[in-house]
C-alpha cells in the first residue's frame, strides 16, 4: 500500500516529493524512488512550506503528523493499518491508567512513533532480561509489540512478563504483522532441508533481520543480501531463499536467476494471503480529482474510478517494475 501510494504521488506532482523517513526499509525500493525525485527526510523542518509530503509506513509520532499538516501542502499518511492498531491500543490503555510494556527495537522508526503516542506510559523492552529489570509500576500492565518482530523473540518476552505480572492485558489479536509471521513460518518449513539460506532484504529492516535470526542459531550458513550482485560465489547443495516483507519480487527472481539452480526451483507455500489495505483516504481523494486526460503510469488506468477499483489487483511489484522503467527513461511495459 505504501509503495503504491508513493508511486501515485510521484506521478501526480512535479518533483520533488518529500517522504518522512524511508517509505519502507528496503534500500533498492528507496533508491528507485530517489531516482524519480523523492527526497527522504528525518525531520519535518526539512520539508519546504506547501510541498507534497508522505509519511512512511512505519507510523509517525502525533507531533510529527501535526507538524506535517501545518506545512500547508498535500500530506498523505501511508502508515500501515496494523501499526495504526497498535497506536490506538497504546492510546486507549494509557488513558485507562495502564503502564504499556512495549516490545520493540530501540531506535526503530516504528518503535519511536508508537512510544510517542503516550511517552509517559510506555516502557520499552527488547529482551527477557529487560523484563526482569522492570520496576513494578504499581498499575495495570498492557503488553504491546512492534509489528515486525519475530514470533520467537516476542513470545519469550511475553512469557517472561506473564511470569512476573500474570494479570497483564494483551490484545485479542496479535500485534505481529501477518506478512512477517507468514514468512517466518515458511522459512522454518524449508530451512531444515537446506545447506545454506539466502535472506533478501536490507539490514535496517526489522522483519528481514528477524528471518536471519530464525536460522542463525542452528549452525547453518545464513547470508543476507540486498540483491543478486551480493550473492556469493560457490554456494552448493540446496539453497533456501526467502525475503523480507518489503523486498521487491523482481529482486527475488533476480537472485534465483543468479543462483542458476542446476536441479530447478521448488516453491514452498505455507499459507495464502488475501489481506488488502486500500490507499490512504487523502490519496483516494486525490485520485478521484485527477482528470482522465492526465498521463497515468501503466500500473493504473487513466480513469480515476477504475484506478481505485483495480488497486486491489495491482501489486507493489508491478508498480516497482513500472517505476524502474520510468527512472531509466524507458517506456513502461503494457499491463497484462
Amino acid at each position: 500500500m505504501a509503495i503504491k501510494a508513493l508511486a501515485w504521488m510521484v506521478r501526480a506532482y512535479t518533483p520533488p516529493v518529500y517522504c518522512y523517513h524511508e517509505i519502507v526499509h528496503n534500500r533498492l525500493v528507496v533508491d528507485r524512488f530517489r531516482d524519480l525525485g523523492v527526497i527522504f527526510v528525518d525531520d519535518i523542518s526539512e520539508v519546504p512550506e506547501g510541498a507534497p509530503l508522505m509519511l512512511s509506513a512505519h507510523g509517525s509520532a502525533p507531533e510529527v503528523v501535526r507538524a506535517a499538516r501545518a506545512k500547508g501542502g498535500m500530506v498523505v499518511d501511508a502508515v500501515c493499518p496494523l501499526v495504526t492498531k497498535v497506536h490506538h491500543e497504546v492510546r486507549t490503555r494509557a488513558k485507562r491508567g495502564y503502564t504499556v510494556v512495549y516490545v520493540g527495537h530501540e531506535g526503530h522508526d516504528e518503535a519511536i512513533g508508537t512510544m510517542a503516542v503516550a511517552p509517559e506510559s510506555v516502557k520499552l523492552v527488547e529482551t527477557e532480561a529487560d523484563v526482569e529489570a522492570l520496576e513494578d509500576p504499581g498499575t495495570d500492565i498492557a503488553l504491546l509489540a512492534q509489528t515486525t518482530l519475530s514470533h520467537d523473540e516476542w513470545s519469550g518476552v511475553r512469557d517472561a512478563l506473564l511470569r512476573r505480572f500474570p494479570d497483564t492485558w494483551m490484545p485479542g489479536r496479535s500485534d505481529l504483522c501477518f506478512a512477517t509471521t507468514n514468512r517466518q513460518a515458511a522459512l522454518k518449513e524449508i530451512a531444515g532441508r537446506a545447506d545454506a539460506v539466502l535472506v533478501i532484504g536490507s539490514e535496517n529492516s526489522s522483519n528481514t533481520m528477524a528471518l536471519v535470526k530464525i536460522v542463525s542459531t542452528d549452525g547453518r550458513r545464513v547470508i543476507r543480501v540486498n540483491g543478486p550482485d551480493e550473492v556469493p560465489e560457490g554456494l552448493s547443495g540446496v539453497v533456501a531463499v526467502t525475503a523480507g516483507a518489503s523486498a521487491p519480487e523482481e529482486v527475488v527472481r533476480s537472485v534465483i536467476d543468479r543462483l542458476a539452480p542446476r536441479d530447478g526451483v521448488e516453491e514452498v507455500s505455507v499459507t495464502d494471503e488475501d489481506e488488502y489495505f486500500p490507499l490512504p483516504p487523502e490519496l483516494r481523494d486525490l485520485v478521484r480529482g485527477l482528470t482522465s486526460g492526465f498521463a497515468m503510469a501503466s500500473f493504473a488506468p487513466p480513469d480515476p474510478k477504475a484506478a481505485l477499483a483495480q488497486d486491489r489487483v495491482v501489486t507493489a511489484g508491478d508498480v516497482l517494475v513500472s517505476l524502474g522503467s520510468a527512472s531509466r527513461g524507458q517506456q513502461p511495459p503494457e499491463p497484462d
